[in-house]
């Protein structure tokens, strides 16, 4: 409750809340009822973790290193994007944030370019969330970019002229893989995981949990999850007789629900009512793997972990072992979208809620494998 009392000018209060506020409001009325209204509404708002406008402190925030610390603090960004921020915080944090106009911005983006060659996916990356964090700080009244050139940037911006190529020595293009499975080597793998070994030139390794390592992979070719959203569900996520699997945590923070094919639903039946988990992992989890720690580093553990039991440049994984040159787990997520293309009515839109893809250009990636269908309308 604020502290209150009468002074001869009129009513003083006094509003303290400690980690939420950096320093007492004082408020001084004439009229005893008009303050407690005001300052009942100021605590109602405080009780909920917001602090009214007027009573910010944005002076701080002056650099992009002040923005973004805020930014992560207040808005949550993905971690895509926080990652990109730390790389920006990390050699332009003291730049000012009134120094960013159309100039700065060029000059920033043919850095990229010139002095660091980064590919075209990483500057896009990099710009679209200092972008967004901008976006953010505007609405919060921490700075005015009345021509927001970080949005007025024109189409294939991050591309390299013959300029850029010549000063940095080479042209960086964006690297998409676009790795499908060869004709046998969806057998071979199967065949490699369920011998259970690995042979390697030291010694070979005994592989654990095959079924779950069986069915990831045939789960991955049929329903182009992510790896993370994979080895994260939960047994509650999947509804066998609606033939779906929803999924609440994904990459670009969107909740989807993925339909299964009749070789995904045949191989949850039979996965589930054998599946064996060790100790330490959630009753409750569908693969072994996991063991509910959300940390982004304990989320990334994981990940490399089981991603190199199956492609390994040192000791060799599952695909290695099954001859499949260069095969990623990653790649089985470009080979199923391919797939409902190719064999499946679904359009474009369809596929993308399958898929959880964001971005139209994407998916232009696999236009071509209906070329046919496209012939066949022609006159």
């Amino acid at each position: 409750m604020a502290g209150k009392r009468k002074r001869p000018n009129g009513w003083e209060y006094v509003i303290k809340r400690a980690g939420l506020l950096d320093k007492p409001i004082y408020l001084t009325f004439e009229n005893e009822v008009e303050g407690d209204a005001y300052v009942k509404k100021v605590e109602a708002l405080l009780d909920r973790g917001i602090v009214p406008g007027e009573f910010r402190q944005t002076a701080k925030i002056v650099t992009i290193m002040d923005l973004v610390r805020e930014y992560e603090r207040d808005a949550h960004p993905s971690v895509k994007d926080r990652g990109a921020l730390g790389t920006i915080a990390y050699s332009l944090g003291g730049t000012r944030l009134t120094s960013i106009d159309a100039h700065w911005v060029d000059e920033w983006i043919s850095g990229m370019k010139r002095v660091d060659k980064l590919a075209p996916g990483t500057i896009r990356a990099k710009v679209g969330a200092l972008a967004r964090a901008t976006d953010w700080g505007m609405r919060k009244g921490y700075l005015t970019m009345p021509d927001h050139p970080l949005r007025t940037l024109p189409d294939g911006y991050a591309q390299y002229t013959k300029t850029d190529a010549a000063l940095a020595g080479e042209a960086k293009t964006d690297g998409e893989r676009d790795r499908r499975l060869e004709p046998g080597e969806y057998e071979r793998i199967l065949a490699v995981m369920d011998g259970g070994v690995l042979e390697r030139k030291q010694r070979p390794l005994t592989l654990e949990h095959v079924p779950a390592l069986r069915f990831l992979f045939v789960l991955a070719v049929e329903s182009g999850m992510r790896l993370r959203e994979m080895y994260t569900l939960s047994v509650d996520q999947v509804d066998l007789a609606k033939r779906t699997v929803f999924l609440d945590k994904t990459k670009n923070g969107d909740k989807r629900q993925v339909p299964l094919s009749s070789v995904a639903l045949a191989g949850f039946r039979e996965y589930l009512g054998a599946r064996e988990l060790p100790d330490g992992i959630p009753a409750g989890n569908v693969f072994p793997w996991w063991d509910g720690n959300t940390s982004e580093r304990a989320l990334k553990l994981v990940t490399n972990s089981v991603s190199k039991l199956y492609h390994n440049t040192r000791s060799p994984g599952i695909f290695d072992v099954a001859d499949c040159v260069d095969l990623h787990f990653h790649d089985l997520r470009h080979e199923a979208v391919s797939r409902l293309f190719e064999r499946t009515n679904l359009s474009e839109a369809q596929i993308m809620k399958i898929s959880g893809h964001k971005s139209h250009r994407m998916m232009m990636r696999y236009a071509n494998l209906r070329g046919s269908d496209l012939a066949e309308q022609l006159w």
